[in-house]
This record gives C-alpha cells, structure tokens and sequence, in this order.
C-alpha cells in the first residue's frame, strides 16, 4: 500500500528541532506546497530537507476558507481534500478545518509513531523522540499528549 502525505510547515520545522526530518520518508510520496516552502524558508529552510525526497505542489489555498489558518495550511488542506492524502500538521485549527472532510491527520507525534510501526525506530527511540518534541522544540505540546503518543506506540 502507497502511502502519501503533503505537510504544512509544522512537522517540518519540529521534526528538524529534533533532528528528525528522516521520519518523513516514511511516507512514499510526500508534497509540499509552495505555499508551505516559503513559509519554511523565511525561518531557514533545514539542513536535512534538501535530503527528503518530496514533491513541490502548486496549491489553491482559497478553497479552504478559514482566516484563523496561514496559506500554508489552507494549502496543505487544500492537497490533502484534492488529492486524498494523508495532512501532515500540528496546528489544531488546521485539524478542525479538515474534520467531517474524510482527511486523515497526523502530527509530529504520529509521524514519529508511523516510524515506529514502520521499522525505523525501536519503542525507546520514538517514545524518546516524542518527549524530545515536547521539551526541545518550538511546538506546544502537553505531557498528556506525549503520553498518549507513547500509549500508541503499545497498541501497535
């Protein structure tokens, strides 16, 4: 089974924090929008970037009509609804934005799960990497949802 993602610059930048940025080739094919790029970009785009295998998308970012998200998101949202793959992002009004849309969600936590079911990580590793998300890197994440994360990590 292929396995398809587009990120919005979130997972980009918090998996870079924890350098990490390997996880996303856990996905086959991986799309970022443009939109999304030039967000990255203005903050430094990360060293390993350049090393991931993905695809750059146009996107039309005015479909998704919410003023609560960047064009980075609404891009990201907007890939995802067309081309019915799974969202990459940890913001969550861009998570609201896609619910009852049939898109499928995951965040820095759930990328560092699918390498773990995946094979690229042991138990220790992702769990390790989950808390390092939390306490390392510019994304707001509570303990609760770590633990959660790592709860999942045992039910696979």
């Amino acid at each position: 089974m292929t396995l398809a993602a587009v990120s919005d610059a979130g997972p980009l930048i918090h998996l870079a924090e924890i350098d990490s940025l390997e996880l996303l080739s856990t996905f086959d094919t991986l799309l970022v929008p443009e939109a999304v790029y030039n967000e990255v970009e203005a903050g430094g785009v990360p060293d390993r970037l350049v090393d991931l295998s993905y695809e750059l998308v146009e996107a039309d970012e005015s479909r998704v009509g919410t003023e609560e998200l960047d064009a980075g998101e609404r891009a990201a949202i907007a890939v995802a609804e067309e081309r019915g793959v799974v969202l990459l992002t940890d913001d969550l009004a861009a998570r609201e934005a896609t619910s009852g849309a049939g898109v499928e969600v995951r965040g820095s936590i759930g990328v560092i799960a699918l390498g773990y079911s995946r094979g690229l990580l042991d138990r220790g590793e992702a769990a390790s990497l989950m808390w390092e998300l939390q306490r390392e890197t510019s994304l707001f994440v509570t303990e609760a949802v770590v633990e959660r994360g790592i709860r999942m990590l045992d039910e696979q």
